[in-house]
């Protein structure tokens, strides 16, 4: 059976804080408030671009009643910029690579919604890796429920599967969907390591081919 490794997005696979504390700055500005940190910012991923943006409101003086139309502006602005400041983690290319050419299908699943997941994919020279993705808008659930994660595991077969993330939801979902979890500690999550449920952790894509081929081989 083919071994399938699933892969959140930001804070995993990619750094896009710069862009999204970028857009959020060109949504505050738009509405006459100054711009919020970079760590706050960082601190509001996880969860998808409207979550994103209720969070922003809830600290600052924008307006509820608005919610709609800031978080509309926001994926339209964010759109056309998401891949101005955005980079891969070192060494997730090298090891995507890697992983690929040993037979692994590879796929994301993500809060950010589909379309702008799948344009950073291809901008940054990615999207060639990857078998399938579900985003944030793809179903009618989100991250943490696991319904993105066995979703992908029906379309790609009966193999084992991992699921590589970084944050406390990615956690949860990989708990949710009774798969093993590989964290990459190098991502947006708010809680030490010690305190999230995980199988294996990481701080360099470097390692993640042979700690996948020694999770894959251990016994169930």
């Amino acid at each position: 059976m083919t071994p399938i490794l699933i892969f959140d997005l930001d804070g995993t696979l990619i750094d896009s804080a710069p862009d999204l504390h970028a857009a959020a700055s060109r949504m505050l500005a738009a509405e006459g408030l100054p711009e919020l940190p970079p760590e706050t910012i960082r601190s509001f991923i996880g969860n998808g671009i409207p979550v994103l943006v209720d969070r922003i409101i809830a600290a600052t003086a924008l307006n509820p009643d608005d919610r709609d139309r800031l978080v509309a502006g926001f994926l339209a602005d964010y759109q056309a910029h998401a891949t101005d400041l955005t980079v891969p983690y070192p060494n997730v290319r090298d090891s995507l690579s890697t992983l690929k050419q040993s037979g692994h299908r590879l796929a994301v699943c993500t809060n950010k919604p589909e379309a702008p997941a799948q344009a950073i994919l291809q901008d940054l020279g990615l999207a060639h890796f990857f078998d399938d993705l579900v985003g944030g808008d793809s179903l009618s659930s989100r991250k943490p429920d696991p319904e993105g994660l066995n979703v992908l595991r029906d379309r790609l077969g009966d193999g084992p599967v991992v699921y590589v993330g970084d944050s406390e939801v990615d956690a949860e979902t990989a708990r949710k969907a009774g798969v093993p979890f590989a964290l990459f500690t190098e991502g947006y999550r708010k809680r030490q390591v010690s305190e999230l449920p995980h199988t294996v952790s990481f701080q360099d894509f470097r390692d993640l081919p042979d700690l996948l081929e020694s999770l894959l081989a251990a016994p169930v």
